[in-house]
């Protein structure tokens, strides 16, 4: 008989492709190390769709981090745009401002008809009067005053600002100063009043040399400065007024009180010329302050020189120690030294004052033989050698010990 097999079943079920596996063994569930849990996306369903949508190429979003480039690159221009203004503003603030506010000197400046405003600038900053020949372009483009610079002789300072200067030139007003030459000063210490005026050292040396057509110069020996011909006073000068017609000027006063002092026939009595007159009478300034004094002095220089006694001015050769640049000792060699020579030295050492001038021409009564400035700056005079002495040790301890 046969037997009836089971009917077999369809490896597939109705409408499906999948074939069923033989199940195997498996591990088991547990044994499995667990999976970690990924959070879900935000804004992002956590069932997954069957399909994720891209955004077409021309429609994707701008790039924020491009975005703040460009706004970096032009906060950074405008902040050095506004640095560079900030910092020209400074400059030029800065350089309208005196170079020296404490130098009240006064520079001389000649501003030449027809010059430019360039020039004109390049000018006052080649004297040290502006700091800048750019800042005042722009200042006088700014003010409006470029074209209103006049041609002329200013005295202008180094404590001025640019604005003033500008001003200045605009005025066109000539200026005036006045110079003092002091009575007893050295030729070398009226040097000194002309550079305050403006005026360059070479062309002051160079003058003081030169020979000029002035009756005040009778009997002074050609070849020979200036020394001693520059009259002590205070003179009032335009600011056009040459060096020359400067030096003219205290030669003209000098001569005038000569002639209303009648000076010439003052030293003719006393055997000197007007030169010598003059040189006696610089001593004389030299030594004592006082007319009264000078008179005295003058009378014992005299009496001195008939004696064919040596002058014995301290004031001499201190004068020849200046004028060599060495150190000042009695028995320095020079012709200005009378301590060590007889009679006169060969000129004038300093300009003498009315006062000195007029002592030479008229000089004291007496036989004083020896003089001296004591420490408390009184004139003691002493007819002997024993009463020199005696007035060294009561009145002069200081002075005389550093002579």
């Amino acid at each position: 008989m046969n037997d009836i097999l089971p009917p077999k079943r369809p490896l597939s079920r109705p409408g499906g492709d999948v074939t069923r596996r033989p199940r195997t063994a498996q591990t088991p569930v547990a044994s499995l190390p667990p999976q970690p849990q990924l959070p879900p996306k935000p804004n992002t369903p956590v069932t997954s769709t069957p399909t994720q949508q891209v955004a077409p190429a021309d429609l994707k979003p701008p790039r924020k981090g491009k975005k703040k480039v460009v706004i970096w690159v032009i906060a950074s221009i405008l902040f050095c745009i506004v640095a560079m203004v900030i910092a020209a503003y400074i400059w030029y603030t800065q350089a309208l401002l005196p170079v020296n506010a404490s130098d009240q000197s006064k520079v001389r400046v000649e501003i030449a008809s027809g010059s430019s405003p360039d020039i004109i600038g390049k000018t006052l900053e080649a004297k040290k009067l502006i700091k800048s020949q750019a800042a005042f372009d722009i200042y006088t483009r700014i003010s409006g005053t470029r074209s209103k610079l006049q041609a002329g002789t200013y005295n202008l300072s180094p404590s001025e600002t640019t604005e003033a200067i500008v001003s200045h030139l605009v005025s066109g007003k000539v200026d005036q100063y006045t110079l003092t030459f002091l009575p007893g000063a050295t030729l070398q210490e009226n040097k000194k009043v002309l550079l305050s005026a403006g005026f360059k050292g070479e062309d002051i040396d160079a003058a003081f040399v030169k020979t000029y057509d002035h009756p005040l110069f009778t009997d002074k020996p050609e070849g020979t400065d200036l020394e001693g011909y520059i009259y002590g006073e205070t003179y009032a000068f335009n600011s056009s007024a040459t060096l020359e017609s400067i030096l003219i000027t205290t030669f003209d006063h000098y001569y005038k009180v000569v002639k209303e002092d009648n000076l010439i026939d003052g030293f003719k009595h006393q055997g000197l010329n007007l030169y010598q007159g003059i040189t006696l009478a610089s001593i004389v300034q030299r030594e004592v302050p006082t007319s009264t004094d000078q008179k005295q002095v003058a009378q014992v220089f005299f009496k001195r020189l008939n004696t064919e006694m040596q002058l014995g001015s301290d004031v001499t050769y201190q004068y020849a120690a200046k004028k060599l640049g060495v150190a000042p000792t009695p028995s320095l060699d020079s012709p200005y030294n009378t301590r060590k020579y007889t009679g006169l030295p060969p000129g004038p050492i300093a300009t003498p004052g009315r006062s000195a001038l007029d002592a030479v021409a008229n000089p004291a009564s007496g036989d004083f033989l020896y003089f001296l400035s004591g420490d408390d700056d009184k004139t003691y005079f002493s007819h002997t050698s024993d009463e020199h002495e005696a007035n060294i040790r009561d009145h002069c301890q200081v002075k005389c010990s550093i002579l």
